[in-house]
């Protein structure tokens, strides 16, 4: 049925309201959004998390969705589209402080079995090594999937955050479309 098909993982994030919105109602019209991209999209729970690397901020709310798009969509076309729904929800690249507050962060953390690493786009995420906060969603939408050998790899990466005490501080809330989390219904 997908054999013309690319599995695409995005993680989403949000610790900022934007427009009247909150970080949850954001993540919630990002899926919607993403919806429109991804074919047979699956979305993970929310996940509260303490902010990383830039630690004096709001905690953020992530998950991950994983989907299909066709074999012949560029993985530069999707960046780019990526881009313009963060942009629509409040992100300004330029006006931000790296690994600081933002209202939506999309990630690509994989593309298919296609690999990048230019300055503009870097797949897999050059970071998901070391990010509980993607790992954990990912896997709960991973293991409902065939995909063994991602599944594989996200839990050994999981497993030794595990050991060295970096997964710690990542609260399941709930799912954000169908389960206990909704917005005002307006995107």
């Amino acid at each position: 049925m997908y054999s013309s098909m690319k599995k695409v993982l995005v993680g989403i994030g949000s610790n900022k309201a934007y427009d009247g919105k909150s970080p949850l109602e954001i993540l919630l019209c990002a899926c919607t959004e993403l919806e429109k991209v991804l074919e047979n999209t699956v979305f993970s729970s929310v996940y509260r998390t303490r902010a990383m690397y830039v630690e004096n901020q709001d905690d953020f709310y992530n998950m991950a969705a994983t989907g299909f798009v066709s074999d012949d969509f560029d993985a530069y076309d999707f960046l780019e589209i990526l881009n313009k729904i963060e942009a629509k929800y409040g992100r300004n690249r330029k006006n931000e402080i790296r690994f600081g507050p933002r209202s939506l962060d999309l990630d690509i953390e994989y593309f298919g079995e296609e690999t990048f690493d230019t300055p503009k786009l870097q797949v897999p995420h050059p970071r998901l090594k070391e990010r509980a906060f993607v790992l954990i969603p990912s896997l709960e939408i991973l293991n409902k999937s065939a995909d063994d050998k991602l599944r594989n790899q996200f839990s050994g990466y999981l497993s030794q955050l595990e050991k060295n005490g970096q997964a710690d501080g990542i609260e399941k809330l709930g799912g954000i479309k169908y389960g206990t989390i909704s917005g005002n219904g307006s995107c």
